[in-house]
């Protein structure tokens, strides 16, 4: 038995302005498939040049559907060629109108005109406190909250214990990468600290290990404090 012939083939379109895969039956003529390519690529039926091309590939074409009453199968169409569909008279159709920008007028304001309108995205967003037009944290706040404490200044630390008092300098005082606000880093006069100016292999000032801290602005008195020796003499030697 001989095998059977496709009465069908899967082709691409291809257009100056569309390209898409379709099913047609070889029994069609050339004729009504223009009628059908001038839905899908918008070129008029007496425009059309029809050229077949062995895949997307290639760039020679296999022939051209000359004869508008013959059927597909009498060209030889197979599945996956391509029909490339040429437009003789693009001035009388939209060929290449479709994907040409450069003649659309475009709309456009200054950036006074779109801050006034009251159709955007940006009054939008003002109006409903969105984005940067958000209520700001706390936190937020306190990083801008200014800070009456100087670098070299002498200080005391808050501490639980009321007879005992951490004192220092003050080595640093600004934002940081550890925690988000205002910290004050203070080089305390004996080593009852945390560090040595360093966070998480970040340096912010020097001082001797375990002599330095880093703490909220509220913990810190301003003042002249002095020196205190701290015993070191023990019971036992």
């Amino acid at each position: 038995m001989r095998p059977s012939q496709p009465i069908a083939v899967k082709v691409f379109v291809s257009s100056p302005d569309t390209h898409s895969e379709r099913r047609f039956d070889l029994s069609l003529t050339v004729g009504q498939l223009k009628n059908k390519l001038e839905l899908i690529t918008g070129i008029p039926v007496q425009n059309q040049e029809i050229s077949v091309l062995a895949s997307q590939d290639a760039n020679e074409s296999l022939g051209v559907l000359a004869d508008d009453s013959k059927p597909l199968g009498f060209y030889g169409i197979q599945d996956w060629q391509v029909l490339k569909v040429h437009d003789l008279d693009p001035s009388t159709s939209f060929t290449g109108q479709l994907s040409d920008t450069s003649q659309v007028d475009k709309f456009e304001l200054t950036k006074e005109e779109y801050a006034q309108r009251q159709d955007t995205v940006l009054a939008y967003k003002q109006r409903n406190r969105i984005g940067r037009f958000a209520d700001k944290p706390a936190e937020q706040m306190e990083q801008k909250q200014a800070v009456d404490i100087s670098v070299g200044a002498r200080c005391e630390v808050e501490s639980a214990e009321d007879d005992f008092h951490k004192r220092g300098t003050v080595r640093f005082v600004g934002s940081t990468e550890f925690a988000k606000g205002t910290w004050v880093g203070i080089e305390y006069d004996e080593p009852i600290g945390k560090n040595d100016g360093s966070v998480k292999g970040k340096k912010y000032f020097e001082c001797p290990p375990n002599c330095g801290v880093f703490v909220k602005p509220e913990r810190v008195t301003v003042g002249d404090f002095p020196v205190e020796e701290i015993d070191l003499e023990d019971e036992e030697m």
